[in-house]
């Protein structure tokens, strides 16, 4: 069973209810109706019901099954508005404003989300990463124990000779452009859950960098080395290893030569970037021209799940990003 499939299978025994901030997007409702016809999870879609049937209508989609909710129409706005206002009030937020920015229907389903009423979101259709983060971090926050939210791409690779079976966790490639020790550690811890509880997949983690044990000295290595030390301590049961350079991390033979005795090196199936640039442009470059499938990004160090969407996406890209949500959600 491919990894999508098995993914899927999950969802589908324990459907949870996700909100589609986007709602009236064709697109957002093309998904829905398939993630509904397929049983991976309960749908609410927020924006104007009549705009909405009207789109679904027009798309031949099958909505029937969905929660749609106007925020602004809702019952549950002035609870919300109130909450928010306690939430952010030290920040400066006022009651008027509050009301005002539970209007965007990504804050509402923010407010859904941490207070029950639905279990996960997705959105970022036709929003930024920015702008779906934003309320994520001022309301639901971060897990305990992990100090920052970040992203993981799951990497398919055709071959199959790297990874377990051919899948890899690469990470962070979409938040945090320059993490400390601190934050590359609680990352590390992040997608290792992920790896788990998504995938199914032990990891074994490779913290990256330019040096493998020692071969550079460089402050940018001593961040990797302090972080693998850290993680380490958080998670002494993980198998994590660093610095290791990339061909150290996933070649055997070369692991054997520039880290013997190493548990992780030559069989990395998790890749902890440095920093944001490295780790955008290491899954670019393994999608493109090594053929990889990459699913994600996948949000992850959240207490509940809220996860991005490209402005680029595909319905079944939008039905796929659901499921994990969903299975995200199962697991917390």
């Amino acid at each position: 069973m491919e990894l999508m499939e098995k993914i899927w299978s999950k969802a589908k025994a324990d459907k949870k209810r996700i909100v589609l901030a986007e709602g009236t997007e064709p697109r957002v409702i093309e998904a829905a109706s398939k993630i509904m016809k397929e049983g991976l999870a309960d749908i609410i879609l927020l924006g104007d019901e009549a705009e909405i049937k009207k789109l679904a209508k027009e798309k031949n989609a099958d909505i029937e099954s969905a929660k749609i909710i106007n925020p602004t129409l809702s019952k549950k706005f002035d609870e919300y508005a109130s909450k928010f206002y306690e939430l952010r009030k030290k920040k400066g937020m006022t009651p008027e404003k509050a009301r005002e920015t539970l209007k965007n229907v990504l804050y509402f389903g923010t407010m859904m989300v941490k207070f029950g009423d639905a279990d996960g979101m997705v959105a970022g259709s036709i929003n930024t990463t920015g702008d779906l983060l934003r309320p994520a971090f001022q309301i639901i926050k971060t897990a305990p124990g992990i100090s920052v939210v970040s992203s993981t791409f799951i990497m398919i690779i055709p071959n199959k000779q790297y990874g377990k079976d051919g899948v890899m966790l690469f990470a962070d490639c979409a938040v945090n452009p320059d993490p400390d020790s601190d934050e590359l550690a609680s990352i590390a811890l992040s997608t290792a859950k992920t790896a788990k509880t998504l995938v199914g997949m032990e990891p074994n983690i490779a913290m990256l960098s330019f040096s493998t044990k020692g071969s550079a000295s460089h402050e940018l290595v001593d961040k990797v080395v302090e972080a693998t030390k850290k993680a380490k301590e958080l998670a002494p049961d993980l198998n994590i290893d660093g610095e290791l350079q990339a061909d150290a991390a996933i070649v055997e033979k070369v692991a054997a030569l520039k880290a013997p005795g190493s548990t992780v090196a030559g069989h990395a199936n998790v890749l902890v970037f440095p920093d944001l640039q490295a780790g955008n442009i290491g899954y670019k470059l393994v999608q493109r021209l090594g053929g990889a499938q990459a699913i994600g990004p996948v949000n992850q160090g959240l207490a509940k799940p809220v996860n991005d969407l490209s402005r680029g996406c595909s319905s079944d890209d939008i039905v796929n990003v659901v499921a994990i949500t969903a299975v995200q959600a199962q697991n917390l």
